[in-house]
């Protein structure tokens, strides 16, 4: 979806660890720019507006301006990051113009709502299964986000990625027979772990009375010497 948002990025004339480390000292990150039928740029950009971006309610399929100084200005998107494992922040990211008169491929994601039927009524589990599916459409028509109403499921029943509801230029990707979510029993052990658990924590506190507790078994460890005598009188009665 396209956002009245612009980044300011800067053209960057070399490359490796050395230069990473002169930009994050500034606040930047390095990273590229490309597409368009237009040649690869490298650059460097605010991680922070680039996270504020990311975190948004359309993420990553959040159109945006890049404006390069006085070179370009071009809408894109954020096709690709690196985080730093330790610290959370971003270390690097793929920048990719985007042509808002051609089709493009997104991935959307998909909520539900409604208390499904097979739940309260059946005492079954609502099983979210996949939480996006794959679209292809115009890159002004991307939406924030796919609603898939579960009231009506009973046990069994599902609901599946050709269920959308799609509009103007969206075209599912994704087979239409993926199931998105599903009503299923609850596994045995999920009803009755915890009262099992608890029932031997009991007896094991308090146990019945008349009946003496089970013996534990009894490891018996032979000595040095009494391996030898053991061996030696075996020996004599082979003889």
């Amino acid at each position: 979806m396209r956002r009245d948002i612009s980044i300011a990025a800067e053209p960057r004339a070399t490359r490796g660890k050395n230069e990473s480390r002169r930009l994050r000292k500034r606040g930047l990150i390095p990273a590229i720019l490309y597409g368009a039928y237009q040649e690869a740029l490298a650059v460097s950009v605010d991680p922070k507006q680039v996270t504020r971006i990311l975190h948004s309610k359309t993420g990553h399929n959040t159109i945006f301006n890049v404006d390069l100084q006085d070179r370009e200005s071009s809408p894109a998107m954020v096709v690709d990051w690196q985080y730093d494992p330790m610290k959370d922040t971003l270390l690097h990211v793929d920048l990719k113009r985007i042509d808002l008169t051609k089709r493009i491929q997104v991935s959307v994601p998909v909520r539900t709502q409604g208390e499904a039927k097979g739940v309260k009524q059946q005492d079954g589990l609502l099983e979210l299964v996949v939480r996006e599916v794959e679209i292809e459409c115009l890159p002004d028509e991307i939406p924030e986000q796919f609603t898939l109403d579960v009231t009506e499921l009973m046990m069994g029943m599902s609901v599946r990625a050709g269920d959308v509801a799609l509009s103007g230029s969206m075209v599912l990707i994704s087979p239409a027979e993926s199931v998105i979510a599903h009503v299923v029993a609850m596994r045995a052990e999920e009803v009755v772990a915890a009262p099992v658990a608890a029932e031997g924590v009991a007896a094991a506190a308090t146990p019945e009375e008349g009946v003496a507790p089970a013996a534990e078994p009894e490891v018996i460890k032979r000595g040095k010497k009494e391996e030898e005598g053991a061996e030696a009188e075996t020996k004599g009665k082979k003889k």
